[in-house]
C-alpha cells in the first residue's frame, strides 16, 4: 500500500469517512454517511471516485451512496444487499477484492448487525466501521456478546502495526470508561494524555498494536480487568459481556 494514502473526513457529530486514494489519484470512499463531505474533497483535489466500501447496514454509515453512485457511476460494495440499497456488488468472508494498487480482504465481524464486515488493506490498515473503535468497540444490536467478541478477537489477529480506521470518534468516552475497569494501566493513561492534545480528525488511526495494550474489549484475559469485575475464571466472551453492559450504562 506504498502508493496508497487514506484520507479521513469527519462527517456529521462524530462520524468518520474515509477516502482511500492510489498513485493515480482513483479514491474509494468508506462508509459515507454523507454525500457533501465527500464531494467536497473530491472535487477540490481532483479525485476520480470508482467504489463505496460499506462495512454494514446502518444510514449514518450509507447515507450519501446514492447520491455518490449517481454523480460519479462508481460501484457500491457490501455485506448486506436487503437493507443496503444500490449495492453493485455482495461481499462475502475472506473474499480478496483487487484494485491496481492494492488489495483489500473482507473480514465478516457480526456483533454490531448480523452482517457487519471490516476490510484489511493487506497489511497496513483495516477499517473497522462500529465493530472496532479506538479503546472501544460497537454495541451488539443484532449479535450476541459472544459473537462480537470472536469477531473482535479475529482483529486482534492481524499484525499489531496494522493501523485502525474506526467509524466514530468516541474516543475520550472510551478512555474514561476503560480506565474505571482497569485504573494501573500506564499507556492507557498515556494514551489518553496524548488523545486531549489533539483534534478528531488527528486522533486516527491507532494501531492493533496499540488497541491490545488499551482497549478493555481485547483484554478480556487481563488479571486487572477480570479482578474489577470479579470474574476471576469466566470465559472471555462472559468478561467481554459483563464490559459491554457495563459500557452501555457508563
Amino acid at each position: 500500500m506504498n502508493s496508497a494514502s487514506i484520507q479521513t473526513i469527519l462527517c456529521g457529530q462524530d462520524n468518520y469517512i474515509y477516502l482511500l486514494i492510489d498513485r493515480n489519484r482513483q479514491a474509494i470512499v468508506i462508509d459515507p454517511g454523507e454525500a457533501n463531505p465527500v464531494v467536497s474533497v473530491v472535487e477540490k483535489q481532483k479525485l476520480k471516485l470508482t467504489h463505496i466500501l460499506l462495512t454494514h447496514h446502518h444510514a449514518d454509515h450509507t447515507g450519501g451512496t446514492e447520491t455518490l453512485k449517481a454523480k460519479y457511476s462508481c460501484k457500491a460494495i457490501g455485506p448486506d444487499s436487503q437493507r443496503s440499497a444500490g449495492l453493485d456488488q455482495v461481499v462475502q468472508d475472506n473474499q480478496i477484492l483487487s484494485f491496481p494498487d492494492f488489495a483489500i480482504r473482507v473480514i465478516s465481524t457480526p456483533g454490531h448487525t448480523r452482517t457487519s464486515v471490516c476490510y484489511a488493506v493487506e497489511s497496513a490498515a483495516v477499517f473497522t466501521g462500529d465493530t472496532l473503535f479506538i479503546c472501544g468497540c460497537g454495541r451488539c444490536f443484532e449479535g450476541s456478546p459472544r459473537q462480537m467478541h470472536e469477531s473482535l478477537m479475529k482483529l486482534a489477529a492481524l499484525p499489531e502495526e496494522t493501523a485502525v480506521y474506526p467509524g466514530h470518534d468516541y474516543t475520550l468516552e472510551n478512555y474514561q470508561f476503560a480506565l474505571t475497569v482497569e485504573p494501573d494501566n500506564d499507556m492507557l493513561r498515556k494514551r489518553m494524555a496524548e488523545f486531549e492534545a489533539k483534534d478528531s480528525l488527528s486522533a486516527v488511526p491507532s494501531t492493533i498494536g496499540l488497541e491490545k495494550q488499551t482497549n478493555p474489549f481485547l483484554r478480556t484475559q487481563n488479571g486487572s480487568i477480570r479482578n474489577t469485575l470479579k470474574m476471576p475464571n469466566a470465559p472471555d466472551w462472559e468478561v467481554f459481556g459483563c464490559l459491554r453492559n457495563k459500557k452501555n450504562q457508563f
